[in-house]
């Protein structure tokens, strides 16, 4: 099994700055490998949509809104991916999930940080 902790969420101004964590931890087996760590966000009556991800090599992608306010990094050391998120604007507020894909092809989800930007 593998686990996923977020932290970094929260209320902030628009224009505004966060820093989203997410640290895996579980089973070498499970968490050995791991290939792609990214983030995703939901509002409530829409569906989960692509932030970030970001592959064990350092390959990223964002989702089409990201426009170079965002960026997504892991330490593989310490299986962890970071989200800096600037530039904040009202319509990020979401759920934000961390989600991971092993080298078994298995994906796991974090509980979910809620971010609220104000405007």
């Amino acid at each position: 099994q593998v686990q996923l902790v977020e932290s970094g969420g929260g209320l902030v101004q628009a224009g505004g700055s966060l820093r989203l964590s997410c640290a895996a931890s579980g089973s070498a087996f499970s968490i050995f490998g791991i290939n792609v760590m990214g983030w995703y966000r939901q509002v409530p009556g829409k569906q989960r949509e692509l932030v970030a991800g970001i592959t064990r090599g350092g390959s990223t992608n964002y989702g089409d809104f990201v426009k170079g306010r965002f960026t997504i990094s892991r330490d593989n050391a310490k299986n962890t991916v970071y989200l800096q998120m600037n530039s904040l604007k009202p319509e990020d507020t979401a759920v934000y999930y961390c989600h991971l894909v092993n080298h078994l092809g298995q994906d796991y989800w974090g509980q979910g940080t809620q971010v609220t930007v104000s405007s």
